[in-house]
């Protein structure tokens, strides 16, 4: 991955030993497994996404252990609070739409991102490039399927033309740029504080507060879970290293909580708990109390501490993580996204019965994405090298220490 030449032109040559078994790789394995394993946690968190545990329980006879079909049936089309979009049979929402699209925008820059590549890039492709999305069953623009809370980056910065770093400045704030932070934690495997810095820039177009912070948060859980030797309990100790304010006392608590339970159905009213003083939603998801969503130093969105959280229950094991998210219920489609994308980059292996079903009826090519995204990760870190490298002999050219193997 060391650019050609590279190794004669500075004072450090590469090191001898490659940690990586010959005709492995790890780095591909990862992000396919933390890209797929989103949309698998995305489709089967929407059909049962805003309500309660009891009422998921109740509208199935029992919790949810797979794939489901829309919460009102046939009658997806017009009923409400849902229509119109069909939302279960395996379809995935506008979590894996906007991770989609991220990953198209990583493969036309091919290096780190920042908020401007989010005006630049983005925010044209999801209003001028028409996609299948599976719960219109059409081909629309993207911009048509997305939350008024994604819609704002359009807004301000296709025609409120905003600066991008403060664009998602009186947004709402709420997990809408951490759903599709994966990407961003991938491309800086291993590295959880480059990730988190680079996920808060990009973020800066989208959200502000404890919404921006999440995403810069999950982006390193992300990169995290992508560093050989991971666990869920490693994980959650480079969250707590960078997180600030209410997002980083909600991890804290809801994960203490978590190592009580090794299962998720005895974790569900624990966790809640847990989140319930850092959360602004309130007790009824569907009618938000009046401080909802407003920026504060105190709170935390409730879909990542409950992701990082069910991580723990499971010990990382991707059906057990993504279906205890699942069942937790409220915004139960984007925390299933970030337990999905979490476990897979621990490398636990997604159903193979889930993701093609998934990829079917959605008709989405899942691992097209990730293919793309290893092989901008690659480049990337390679340019990341070339960068360290030309640093460290500036550096040794003024006199400072040589760098060392």
């Amino acid at each position: 991955m060391t650019p050609k030449g590279e190794e004669s032109s500075g004072p450090c040559p590469p090191r001898s030993s490659d940690p990586c078994p010959p005709g492995s790789d790890g780095l591909a394995e990862r992000i396919t497994a933390a890209l797929v394993g989103a949309a698998v946690g995305d489709a089967l968190g929407g059909p049962v996404e805003g309500y309660s545990p009891d009422q998921i329980t109740d509208r199935h006879g029992g919790r949810v252990h797979g794939i489901v079909g829309p919460w009102n049936g046939d009658d997806w089309r017009t009923a409400r609070p849902i229509a119109p979009y069909h939302k279960g049979d395996g379809h995935v929402t506008d979590d894996t739409l906007m991770t989609h699209a991220l990953v198209r925008v990583y493969a036309r820059v091919r290096d780190h991102l920042d908020a401007y590549a989010i005006a630049d890039h983005l925010v044209p492709d999801l209003m001028t490039n028409p996609r299948w999305i599976p719960e219109l069953e059409a081909e629309a623009l993207p911009l048509q399927r997305l939350f008024l809370a994604e819609k704002w980056l359009v807004a301000r910065l296709a025609y409120g033309h905003a600066d991008p770093r403060e664009a998602g400045v009186g947004n709402i704030v709420n997990c809408g740029a951490a759903m599709y932070m994966a990407p961003v934690g991938l491309v800086n495997a291993a590295d959880p504080a480059g990730a988190y810095a680079e996920a808060l820039d990009v973020a800066g177009a989208h959200q502000s507060s404890y919404g921006r912070e999440a995403a810069g948060v999950f982006a390193a859980a992300v990169a995290a879970a992508a560093t050989p030797g991971s666990t869920p309990d490693s994980v959650v100790s480079a969250c707590l290293s960078l997180a600030k304010d209410g997002t980083r006392a909600a991890i804290e608590k809801v994960c203490e909580a978590a190592r009580a339970h090794g299962d998720f159905e005895s974790a569900l009213v624990p966790l809640r708990e847990a989140v319930a003083p850092y959360d602004t939603v309130g007790p009824d998801y569907r009618a938000p109390s009046l401080g909802a969503r407003r920026p504060s130093r105190l709170h935390s969105i409730e879909e990542l501490p409950i992701a990082l959280g069910m991580l723990l229950v499971s010990g990382g094991d991707f059906r057990q993580a993504v279906l205890g998210s699942v069942n937790y219920g409220r915004d139960c489609d984007s925390t299933a996204t970030m337990a999905g994308a979490l476990a897979g980059a621990l490398g636990a292996p997604v159903p193979e019965e889930w993701s093609k079903t998934v990829a079917e009826a959605s008709r989405l090519d899942l691992w097209e994405p990730a293919r793309t995204l290893t092989g901008v990760a690659r480049e990337v870190f390679a340019r990341d090298v070339a960068r360290r490298r030309a640093h460290e002999r500036a550096v040794t050219a003024l006199g400072g220490a040589a760098c060392s193997d």
